[in-house]
């Protein structure tokens, strides 16, 4: 097996290879900036399919469209648009890029940790201070963030 596949069997060594997770905290924060607005977008453009009732419940939609957004992102690309326009993408622990139901389990505990104010700091101090830049639902998951470029 050469170096390259053994890279692609399990996540990199934070030591070995600090290259996979160089910048990876500041370019999620841009790459959740560039979704959020997509995602306030898209669930603007949906107001008119609800006969602007939508207007009513606007968070309630915008945290729909924002789940769908990202799951079906995830899953077909292990990363929404914002990490694809970041060069970053979601491997599991095993290397391999997100499965569907991983990338249901991932955008429903970012749901959970947003709701959360709580859960979300612990999971904003994760991505600073651990070894692969992993937020709270990374960990349990065993997910990580890594620069695709690599």
């Amino acid at each position: 097996m050469t170096q390259t596949d053994t890279a692609m069997t399990r996540l990199p060594d934070p030591d070995l290879r600090p290259d996979f997770y160089a910048g990876v905290t500041a370019k999620r924060f841009v790459a959740w900036l560039v979704d959020s607005a997509a995602i306030g977008l898209l669930s603007a453009l949906a107001l008119p399919f609800t006969a602007f009732t939508g207007l009513f419940f606007f968070p309630l939609l915008m945290l729909v469209v924002g789940f769908c957004y990202r799951w079906f992102s995830i899953a077909s690309a292990s990363a929404t648009p914002g990490m694809m326009l970041m060069a970053v993408e979601l491997r599991e622990a095993d290397g391999l890029r997100l499965s569907s139901g991983t990338a249901l389990l991932h955008t429903a505990g970012y749901t959970l940790s947003v709701a959360m104010a709580p859960l979300q700091l612990i999971s904003i101090a994760l991505m600073l201070f651990s070894a692969r830049k992993q937020g709270l639902t990374d960990h349990i998951l065993g997910t990580a963030a890594l620069n695709r470029a690599l």
